[in-house]
């Protein structure tokens, strides 16, 4: 129990239903779970509803200044109210394709996705599925490489193939 996580995370959900009160946040329980689980210690939580303006300024907010990783989850469908990757888009940096593709292809309703990932700073954002099942599957998908991408967004370098070779010579 003594042990530090290694990194840190934040969890936005994003519905109407849920900051409004009328429904539990089972989905962003259970990606504060997995996170946990998984050795990041969650430092924020919030809700915004499903809208651009407040989605977006909670990003930012939750981004400044932050090296670790914050997941989203709802709004990213293809429902009337679902606009968690446009307001994402707002305010990356950098977009991440191949971690957003990993994330959409782990199962066939994936491609019913339009889920994103990027950069904003030293942030690296996922838009994940709003039912709890599908988020943490999407999480899974991309979990493994989230501690490189934290590294070298905090300024971190990836050893080159001469640094690798001289090492295992030795």
């Amino acid at each position: 129990m003594g042990q530090q996580a290694s990194h840190q995370a934040k969890v936005l959900t994003v519905s109407d239903s849920i900051e409004a009160g009328n429904r539990e946040d089972i989905s962003g329980a259970a990606l504060v779970d997995r996170l946990m689980n998984s050795d990041f210690d969650v430092i924020e939580r919030r809700v915004v509803p499903d809208d651009v303006e407040e989605i977006s300024n909670a990003l930012s907010y939750m981004a400044y200044g932050f090296n670790g990783l914050i997941v989203t989850t709802g709004g990213s469908g293809f429902g009337q109210r679902d606009f968690t990757p446009e307001a994402t888009r707002r305010i990356l940096d950098r977009t991440a394709p191949g971690i957003a593709e990993a994330m959409r292809s782990v199962s066939v309703r994936g491609r019913l996705s339009r889920a994103i990932a990027g950069t904003r700073g030293s942030a690296l954002i996922l838009n994940l599925a709003g039912a709890p099942d599908r988020a943490l599957e999407m999480l899974d998908a991309v979990l493994e490489v989230v501690p490189e991408a934290l590294g070298l967004l905090g300024g971190g370098s990836v050893p080159t193939v001469a640094a690798i070779e001289l090492k295992s010579a030795d």
